[in-house]
């Protein structure tokens, strides 16, 4: 079984932040490859569903990004999972906007979602980084990810999620760079 994670913040006030990202990511998976409706489990919305074949859990947690682990501990407890088992989809600063890297284990970045996460489970879930841009100095990193994406931004953040669930059976196989392959060349088609 797969757990894919988005992190971000509940309700629409933060609905269109850059820190929502990862609650963008598995929305857009859920709509494009038939899951169940979304229901209340595990202090957030869940959804099943299956690709390849393999059970998948679909968690967006609400219990508000610096408390995510929360949220993530209890769907892997409830289905005994490993580390390896969970997929978190998340905003990185350190990246440019619309760029994405997919990694196993590793620092966290002062990302609070991820610490929260790693707090519980250790640091050897898998990630799907997003990149959002860094805004330039750290006293303006809250502003920046609690900022909707603007109008131009908009094109780049759907062709990524599209291409993101487009390529999502990959991670049911295991196949993360297979995975990342696939969305860079739905992003950019002329590399094949």
């Amino acid at each position: 079984m797969l757990l894919l994670v988005g992190l971000g913040n509940p309700g629409s006030d933060y609905a269109g932040n850059r820190h929502n990202v990862g609650f963008m990511a598995v929305d857009t998976i859920h709509r494009q490859r038939s899951f169940a409706p979304y229901r209340f489990k595990f202090e957030g919305e869940a959804a099943d569903g299956s690709l390849n074949g393999e059970k998948v859990l679909l968690l967006k947690p609400f219990t508000y990004m610096n408390e995510s682990g929360r949220s993530v501990t209890q769907a892997a407890r409830f289905y005994k999972m490993e580390p390896a088992d969970i997929v978190v989809f998340h905003d990185e600063l350190d990246l440019e906007p619309g760029k994405f890297r997919v990694k196993k284990g590793g620092g966290l970045a002062g990302h609070n979602g991820l610490k929260s996460i790693a707090a519980h489970l250790g640091q050897d879930f898998r990630r799907v980084r997003i990149g959002i841009g860094h805004p330039g100095h750290k006293d303006q990193v809250t502003g920046h990810v609690l900022k909707d994406f603007s109008k131009v931004e908009q094109d780049w953040v759907v062709r990524l999620m599209d291409a993101m669930a487009d390529a999502t059976p990959l991670l049911a196989d295991g196949d993360d760079s297979g995975f990342a392959t696939k969305v860079s060349l739905i992003l950019n088609p002329a590399q094949k």
